[in-house]
């Protein structure tokens, strides 16, 4: 049987193992991480389960889709989506309401923004470069500095002039000034659904981490392995051939992993280090500029059974530093063992070189605490316990110049025949899961000779984030 080598057990890896698996193909799954799932992860923490990003399960791709209720087909529960942007003290519904707008922020406001969209739509920003540049020219001026700027440079820590406009049309494609009008006034109805403004969507009644956790049970089933606590150390290749990925297990015992074929979702400034002196310098430094945003995850456990209604707030706040707050309960309620109680998590956007990263657990949990109270979502003296969790390179960043330090390293790694990167880190594209599937779908179909562009997932016309409805 032939072996192939697949590193990260994220929704890519994981889903390029179950795709070869099926086909008879043994793989070896290596991953750094205690537990399967990646940035879709579920953790636990006293019984309380958390997920750290919020994923939804929507898709507009057949073949996720039939993944999906291939591997979960009994546990998934629909779930209407409620979420709201918390912006001068008021809490927006988003998608965004007509009345709702007019309720909280006034008609003056309403004015000043039409005319700022009409103002953008006569004077657009030529050549559009930035992330700015890009939401000022579809939603005016004024709409850019309410529900954009400040929520977009908490989460990446840049300005947003330094944002590159090629993350705005891939995250916000398909939204405008018009569709969210339009939605504002008469809902979702009609013949196209934006994802960003879908009401509805499915979710693992455990959590996203039900969905990778039992689809590395059927790749192990199918006699293939994973390897937890495995972190890659080196790979050794000669011309344009991985002959053998090194990895580090907790013990820090050394094992060699070699196959015929190696498919790799680490994030691509981490590849090019563990492939050693031999990388050309001028790929060693374009993989040095890609950089990612980190974040932190606090999840306190309150003393209330309902909190707020919603599914996750948008913080458009600089009083505090927390930039969305999920509601697990309201995710799902299996995702709580405790009715009586709630389950809120914090998220934090940060780096790990910063002073926020460095500080102790005790540390976060009281400031979470305060941010919550002074937010006045609940009490300080409701507020149980709580778990702090880290994740790094969580977010790929959109720089100026990401594309070009991008092209560099695709460029140099392409020439290997044997080698395949999927996923949002082992591509540096801020993918959904479903993308990173695909990516993954793709990846192995071209490792039986088929020659797919992996790269337009998530770019190419195909791949627009509407459906049909």
């Amino acid at each position: 049987m032939e072996q192939r080598i697949i590193i990260g057990a994220g929704p890519a890896g994981l889903t390029a193992a179950y795709q070869l698996a099926k086909k008879n193909f043994n793989c070896q799954l290596l991953e750094r991480e205690v537990q399967v799932g990646g940035l879709a992860r579920t953790e636990q923490y006293q019984g309380y389960r958390f997920d750290i990003g919020g994923h939804r399960f929507f898709t507009k791709l057949k073949i996720v889709q039939e993944i999906w209720q291939e591997i979960l087909p009994k546990d998934f529960l629909t779930r209407q989506r409620l979420s709201r942007i918390r912006y001068r003290g008021k809490y927006l519904d988003y998608p965004l309401k007509a009345t709702n707008i007019l309720k909280n922020l006034g008609l003056l406001f309403c004015i000043k923004a039409a005319f700022s969209y009409i103002k953008a739509l006569f004077f657009p920003i030529k050549p559009e470069k930035s992330f700015e540049d890009w939401i000022c020219n579809r939603f005016g001026h004024r709409l850019y500095q309410a529900f954009f700027k400040s929520y977009t440079e908490k989460v990446w820590g840049i300005p947003c002039t330094e944002l590159s406009a090629e993350w705005a049309a891939q995250r916000i494609r398909g939204l405008s000034f018009f569709s969210a009008l339009k939605n504002a006034l008469f809902g979702t109805r009609g013949k196209k659904t934006i994802k960003t403004l879908i009401d509805a969507f499915e979710y693992p009644r455990l959590g996203p981490g039900q969905m990778w956790e039992t689809m590395a049970e059927k790749i192990t089933a199918l006699g293939s392995n994973i390897q937890l606590n495995h972190e890659v150390i080196r790979v050794e290749w000669k011309e344009n051939d991985i002959d053998a990925v090194i990895t580090r297990d907790a013990s820090d015992n050394e094992h060699r992993f070699e196959g015929s074929y190696y498919f790799s979702s680490m994030g691509l400034q981490d590849l090019i280090q563990v492939m050693g002196e031999a990388v050309p310098e001028s790929v060693k430094k374009a993989a040095a500029h890609l950089g990612y945003r980190d974040f932190i995850m606090i999840a306190l456990i309150i003393k209330q059974e309902n909190v707020n209604p919603d599914n996750w707030i948008y913080i458009h706040d600089d009083s505090v530093q927390v930039g969305r707050i999920q509601n697990f309960k309201n995710w799902s309620p299996a995702l709580v063992p405790n009715s009586s109680t709630s389950c809120l998590g914090l998220e934090y956007f940060c780096y790990k070189n910063d002073s926020f990263w460095s500080k102790t657990d005790s540390e976060l949990l009281e400031q979470a605490k305060e941010e919550l109270e002074k937010l006045k979502l609940t009490k300080k003296s409701d507020m149980l316990d709580g778990k702090v969790i880290r994740v790094a390179q969580a977010y790929p960043i959109y720089d100026s110049q990401y594309q070009l330090h991008v092209n560099t390293v695709r460029e140099f790694l392409s020439s290997f025949k044997n080698l395949q990167l999927m996923g949002r880190n082992g591509m540096h594209k801020y993918n959904n899961q479903d993308h990173a599937m695909l990516s993954a779908i793709l990846a192995v179909e071209n490792s039986l000779g088929a020659h797919h562009n992996t790269w337009s997932v998530n770019t190419a016309e195909e791949y627009h984030e509407e459906i049909q409805s």
